[in-house]
């Protein structure tokens, strides 16, 4: 096994080996511009040479395309490894800081190569209860010392085993097709684990380079393998909305409902654009695309840091009119629990997805309904499984959180299919779908839920009464009409869960709406990040 000494772990810098993978991931661009360039060639052979030298020749161009996309997802799985790395040395160098703080604490001292002695400017050699206990907590800060060393000795020998594997497979083969036979849409996750397990390396490189659309978007393959081939797939996509954007633009005349289309499909690339300028970032933590669909309002499903190796899990469920448009809105409250999760817990590696894989309500009399909510059951279902699925060592803590109309997502989930989910948490919520906690199916005191003050959901009793509300806190008659205090339990999809009576656990929150949740300050942002890190609040 590799070891890393104290010195080596103190100094060492993960963002270097964030900016290395990024600068790797950074190639398929000029890669993808090289492949174009020997498809535009060939399209100009064929159009002025014929026989059995151009059929020849244009043979060859198409093996050498072949083997230039068959890189990408080489480039893709070094930024992996190396960002994997990044985010282990970092939890191994705040171990490492608690230990040292730990011996502070307890008048020792921690020399150049990582001993522990007692401090004798504090400690008196005489005092001989005073150097027991030092000693003592000597015997502490040194396995803690020696933990964090090993954390990092670890991450060390799986980057270098994963990096020497990729260029042994440079070498003797980088990809083979599978046998026949590939997982139905909507297989369990633990039968499409099952089947990933059988492939050797090369097969599953050859699936992700071959057929992307297949592996990104089953649930129970590793999140490494979806994230290499749903980039693969970034340019179709938005060649999708390109496309669909000229179509419109060649009505004439455009019409009312063609300029709203034209709207939304300009959203949605606006969109997909922030969404690619964050997975491209070389920061952490790093992003992880797990699914997207740009048609309708959009579908998307990002990972912040690697489920498949975090401590901690959040899914994150957002709720009405949610779409690709604002999906880099939507991951930046996702990204605000898991900073307050580093801030109180950097020692612990903690992981937070966006699931927008809905057709979230975009107006009140689509939120009146449940149906939507339920037609998102069984994937949110099959998505919790196959974080179980596909997770390396020990179980993760896995957390579900919905706002608003994704609370509704999430408890109705909950209740009629199940959720792998240590905790629920419902924030700004109009209702789960039940009448009490214990029917979510999670451990007793694991459904949490939190409602602002001055949110609005607070009177959602029906839609009519919601829209009232809404409108009252945004007229200016608001201050004079007032806004009076709902009195009852029963919201608009069943039992207040911010109601004690609910028989969950309330944490609070500030004033701030239906969308202050995540505003830093606000006591609900430190309450969420609780209940992710599984600490009592």
């Amino acid at each position: 096994m590799s070891s890393v000494g104290y010195r080596q772990l103190w100094a060492v810098d993960p963002d270097g080996w964030r900016a290395a993978g990024a600068t790797w991931a950074g190639l398929t661009g000029p890669l993808d511009r090289r492949v174009g360039g020997l498809r535009a060639s060939a399209v100009r052979l064929r159009g002025g040479w014929s026989g059995g030298a151009a059929t020849a020749a244009d043979t060859r161009l198409g093996d050498l395309r072949d083997e230039l996309t068959s890189i990408a997802p080489a480039l893709i799985e070094v930024d992996q490894v190396l960002a994997e790395l990044a985010g282990r040395l970092t939890a191994a160098k705040a171990r490492l800081a608690e230990a040292v703080a730990q011996a502070d604490a307890a008048g020792l001292l921690v020399d150049r190569s990582g001993g522990v002695q007692v401090d004798p400017a504090r400690v008196r050699p005489t005092d001989r209860a005073g150097v027991t206990a030092a000693g003592m907590a000597a015997t502490g800060v040194a396995a803690a010392l020696r933990a964090a060393l090993d954390g990092a000795a670890t991450a060390d020998r799986v980057a270098a085993d994963r990096l020497a594997e990729l260029a042994r497979a440079a070498g003797t083969g980088w990809a083979s097709a599978p046998p026949p036979g590939r997982p139905a849409p909507g297989a369990a996750p633990a039968l499409v684990s099952a089947w990933w397990s059988g492939l050797t390396p090369a097969q599953r490189r050859w699936l992700i380079g071959r057929e992307p659309a297949l592996v990104g978007r089953l649930d129970g393959v590793p999140v490494a393998a979806r994230d290499q081939a749903n980039r693969l797939r970034l340019d179709g996509w938005r060649a999708e909305l390109l496309a669909e954007r000229r179509r419109l633009l060649s009505r004439v005349p455009p019409g009312p409902l063609t300029s709203i289309r034209l709207h939304g499909v300009a959203g949605r690339l606006a969109g997909l654009d922030a969404l690619v300028e964050r997975l491209a970032a070389g920061g952490a933590p790093r992003a992880y695309l797990l699914g997207l669909d740009p048609a309708g309002e959009g579908r998307v499903v990002v990972a912040l840091g690697d489920p498949d190796h975090a401590d901690r899990v959040l899914t994150y469920v957002p709720g009405m009119t949610a779409g690709l448009d604002d999906a880099a809105g939507e991951l930046g409250r996702a990204a605000r629990v898991l900073d307050r999760c580093a801030a109180l817990a950097p020692a612990e590696r903690s992981a937070a997805v966006l699931w927008l894989d809905y057709d979230a309500p975009d107006l009140l009399t689509e939120a009146a309904s449940s149906g939507q909510a339920r037609d998102a059951g069984p994937a949110l279902h099959r998505f919790q499984e196959g974080l179980r699925a596909s997770h390396d060592g020990s179980p993760a803590r896995q957390t579900v959180l919905g706002h608003s109309y994704g609370s509704v997502v999430v408890g109705v989930a909950a209740r009629e299919h199940g959720l792998a989910a240590d905790a629920l948490v419902f924030v700004g919520s109009p209702g789960v779908g039940a009448s009490h906690a214990a029917e979510l199916g999670v451990p007793a005191g694991e459904v949490w839920a939190s409602t602002a003050p001055d949110d609005v959901i607070r009177a959602a009793r029906s839609p009519e009464e919601l829209g009232r509300r809404a409108l009252l806190r945004t007229a200016p008659l608001a201050a004079v009409l007032g806004w009076p205090d709902q009195t009852g339990h029963e919201l608009w999809f069943g039992h207040d869960p911010a109601d004690p009576g609910f028989g969950g656990r309330v944490f609070p929150s500030g004033r701030g709406g239906h969308a202050g949740y995540w505003a830093p300050g606000n006591p609900a942002l430190d309450g969420m990040a609780h209940v992710v890190l599984g600490r009592p609040l």
